[in-house]
């Protein structure tokens, strides 16, 4: 039995050559970039070629590109630092209930701090409102935070015009866009933010690095202090192999995304259709069309979600039930119920996110077996009820 993965929007496997690039310079250029002897400049070089190199994805400066360790720590600089650095002028700020808990959880802390958060609402296909922004937003706002796309339904939100509200409003804009770098086109300029959260693991690249995109002219505090890397936004001795890797990553996926997209798209609408076609009570979760490619949440009525996984990886096929971040939780997805569902709906979602080395055979294994899942699962949902 070949085993499958289809959980790339949890983590990607690293390319073999970014890895490659990643065991060369463990070796190559392991000096302190801030040493300023021939080990330290050349280790600093290559991280500042990493740098222009994540730039270039998203339409940046690479003055404007600090890494740091994740998506998470990208997050919290952008929303605890703005939080930090604006609270002269207000103390009020803005997100959506279904932002990643990288987000939501940043938010909640904050208004321990004393800051008062409004969550806006989504519709039942997981997007905001963008009438609901404007109304939202106050003499006192300083931040909005709304990510660009959903890690557990795909679907995608109206950045560039939210950006343009706040833009015109002279409000910070701050998006997790961790889901969509490198999997579809992101410029940062033509969506209008001036914050933008990314993680090198999540295109092909290693766990561990990620980076937050700073507007020239944006000032969130830092969050860690020392000895002044990354120009004072993140103190601590950089990740060398970690941000060389995520370079070569950005490299390659800027330069293959067009292909990719497309593969992941049409696995991603072949999948659906054949879900929907072959198992009765299917539903897809999120937008059909505005998502990422790629991309399938659904639910099955009458299933448990953890028990369909549990049988999947027997089969040797990986998935998701939602977001890989609070999969041990018991809670129903925050997400899923934002859109309206159920509890009992939200427990029996399945996430399959394809990559760009699954094929339609991969596909067809899936569908091999989840019927007989669904259907066997559902017969001892109603034996014991």
């Amino acid at each position: 039995m070949s085993k499958i993965y289809m959980d790339h929007s949890a983590t990607t496997p690293v390319d073999p050559d970014v890895a490659e690039v990643m065991m060369s310079t463990l070796t190559s250029s392991f000096g302190n970039p801030s040493s300023i002897h021939g080990y330290g400049n050349e280790a600093r070089k290559t991280v500042e070629e990493a740098r222009k190199k994540v730039a270039a994805l998203i339409g940046a400066n690479s003055e404007e590109i600090v890494f740091t360790s994740g998506g998470t720590e990208a997050d919290n600089m952008a929303i605890i630092g703005t939080a930090l650095s604006y609270q002269g002028r207000g103390r009020h700020i803005i997100t959506s209930q279904i932002e990643h808990h990288a987000v939501l959880d940043t938010f909640k802390y904050l208004e321990k701090q004393g800051y008062e958060a409004t969550y806006l609402p989504v519709n039942r296909l997981g997007q905001v409102d963008i009438n609901h922004v404007n109304k939202a937003i106050r003499e006192d706002t300083i931040l909005v935070s709304i990510m660009h796309a959903n890690n557990e339904i795909g679907t995608m939100q109206a950045i560039e015009e939210i950006g343009e509200i706040t833009r015109e409003k002279g409000i910070v804009f701050h998006t997790d866009a961790v889901q969509s770098v490198g999997r579809i086109p992101v410029n940062v300029k033509s969506l209008n933010v001036d914050l933008l959260s990314l993680s090198a693991h999540k295109f092909y690249g290693p766990k561990g690095i990620g980076a937050l995109y700073i507007r020239s002219g944006i000032k969130p505090a830092p969050l860690l202090h020392g000895g002044g890397q990354e120009r004072n936004w993140r103190s601590g001795t950089e990740n060398v192999p970690g941000i060389v890797g995520m370079g070569k990553a950005a490299e390659m996926s800027l330069e293959l995304m067009p292909q990719r997209s497309l593969h992941l798209r049409e696995l991603g609408h072949y999948l659906t259709r054949r879900i929907i076609q072959e198992i009765p009570h299917a539903y897809l979760t999120g937008h059909p069309e505005d998502r990422l490619p790629g991309h399938v949440s659904l639910v099955f009525l009458g299933v448990e979600g953890a028990s369909m996984l549990i049988f999947l990886d027997s089969e040797g096929i990986a998935v998701s039930g939602g977001s890989a971040c609070t999969s041990n939780s018991f809670d129903p997805s925050h997400v899923l119920t934002a859109l309206g569902l159920t509890k009992e709906a939200a427990h029996s979602s399945l996430r399959v996110t394809v990559g760009k080395d699954n094929t339609y055979a991969d596909i067809n294994q899936l569908m091999a077996v989840l019927p007989g899942i669904i259907e066997r699962q559902r017969l001892m949902w109603n034996l014991v009820n």
